[in-house]
């Protein structure tokens, strides 16, 4: 009975210390786990802090454009996008991405791969012209007058208002390099057909997505990097690609170089010009430095005589050898302004006035690069400023720019004389506006932080597409209501 009772006591206090250890055992492995997770959460942590805090990385079209930013989430964007969001289509890689992969073939005679390099915005220069500032020098590149569609894409891929959930989205952009495509076949005997694949299949793709379905795509909008006349084709024989006449394309919205001023569905937004201002204080010096430029010639003229008949070009060249005296040249015969050339801006830099015939169609780069001189443009035709870029140097072209009609030049108006009758009050009133434009109508590089609320010319299309989107919704809703 004694003994039968040791054993028991001893099984008992063995059982105890059995349960003891184990609890033990248990309590370690739930600290070990706490541990764990509290330093698996603290490392969550720091990554997430640094990924946020951590400098925008630039965006490359020719590697992974359609894959690559990380976007705010669409409530912490609300207040700054009062007139809504935009989604970005990611189109299939044959009508943007591709093309630039391609960049050889998009032209017969020279290779386009400079121009279509750094996400549109070409090479950078290798230093700058003597008495420029040297410190922005890596604001400056070897911008291709075309390039817009490739700019655009990148710049809209960071904005602000863009969202990744379509049902959120106010506007809808169509990323298609439809300049790119077409470019190729300008100029060698191709068919009308290989100039309309391109189109023709995005638009096969398009009217397939729901959200095109929805709307029919007048939320839609797209950016064409070249002139519009370009996509305007109407006969088989004739120029460039019928794009804009396929009926699908009847509702969409086309920011492009140069607009049809008839057409209420295109916008017209700057060519880009090669200063590609990284922060506020380059801007800032940029213009301060124009202001302040003393100028030696009274007019300047960059061009090269055109193979047509009567060629107003050749006349204007003539005019300023002439008025050497007065006037400054830049002959572009041959290649010499293909790539690009300092000689220009200096002509510019130098000049108080810069005569803008037009170009390939009304229009002219060249007008632009004027102007970022500080240099006053001298119009000869009234399409290539007026009804053009409105949303940039307002509607009210004489307050920037002279008009001299060409009718007159041909039949013997002096420029110059024309020019000098401006006294140095006006010039310099004019010059103002033309220098107060420059932060409007200059693409930032890519959207930097550090312009601080410098809107430039890619955020003001942008913002000017939205609220001109959730206008045309106010009023429809509005016209549901009163039925």
């Amino acid at each position: 009975m004694v003994e039968h009772s040791s054993f028991e006591s001893q099984s008992l206090k063995k059982s105890k210390n059995i349960w003891i250890k184990n609890k033990l055992n248990s309590v370690k492995v739930s600290l070990y786990r706490c541990l764990w997770l509290s330093i698996i959460l603290l490392f969550q942590i720091v990554i997430l802090n640094f990924v946020l805090g951590a400098p925008s990385k630039s965006i490359s079209i020719n590697t992974q454009i359609l894959q690559e930013t990380v976007m705010p989430l669409p409530s912490l964007q609300s207040n700054q996008c009062q007139s809504g969001m935009v989604y970005v289509y990611d189109l299939p890689v044959m009508y943007n991405k591709e093309l630039i992969d391609n960049c050889h073939d998009l032209d017969p005679w020279h290779s386009r791969c400079n121009a279509v390099s750094n996400d549109g915005l070409g090479p950078i220069t290798a230093g700058l012209s003597a008495g420029m500032p040297e410190n922005l020098s890596p604001a400056w590149y070897w911008t291709d007058m075309f390039s817009g569609e490739i700019i655009y894409h990148a710049r809209i891929l960071k904005h602000k208002c863009r969202t990744t959930e379509p049902e959120l989205a106010t506007a809808f952009y169509v990323p298609f390099y439809a300049g790119v495509a077409v470019a190729k076949y300008l100029f060698t005997n191709y068919t009308a057909k290989e100039r309309d694949w391109h189109s023709e299949m995005l638009l096969k793709w398009l009217q397939d997505q729901p959200y095109w379905k929805r709307s029919n795509g007048s939320d839609h909008f797209i950016m064409l990097g070249r002139m519009t006349w370009d996509f305007r084709r109407s006969n088989d024989e004739d120029w460039g690609s019928s794009f804009i006449h396929m009926p699908l394309m009847k509702q969409i919205l086309r920011l492009c170089v140069e607009r049809n001023p008839w057409d209420h569905l295109e916008i017209s937004v700057p060519y880009p010009t090669g200063f590609h201002p990284k922060s506020k204080s380059d801007l800032d010096q940029w213009l301060n430095f124009v202001q302040t430029r003393k100028r030696r010639s009274l007019f300047t003229f960059a061009g090269a005589k055109r193979k047509v008949k009567s060629d107003f070009r050749s006349l204007l060249l003539s005019h300023c050898y002439n008025e050497s005296d007065s006037c400054r040249v830049v002959d572009c015969t041959g290649t010499r302004c293909y790539d690009g050339t300092w000689e220009i801006l200096e002509a510019f830099l130098d000049s108080d006035f810069c005569l803008q015939p037009r170009g390939d169609a009304y229009t002219r780069k060249s007008m632009f690069d004027c102007m970022l001189a500080g240099s006053i443009p001298v119009f000869f035709w009234k399409r290539s400023i007026y009804d053009q870029y409105q949303w940039f140097l307002t509607d009210e072209p004489e307050n920037f720019s002279v008009f001299i009609d060409r009718k007159d030049v041909r039949n013997g108006v002096s420029i110059k004389k024309v020019l000098e009758g401006y006294n140095r009050e006006q010039i310099r009133r004019m010059r103002e506006k033309v220098i107060e434009f420059i932060p409007r109508f200059v693409y930032s590089y890519m959207g930097s932080d550090e312009m601080g609320n410098k809107n430039d010319a890619f955020d003001l299309a942008i913002d000017g597409v939205l609220k001109r989107f959730k206008g045309e919704k106010g009023s429809h809703n509005a016209q549901l209501k009163e039925e």
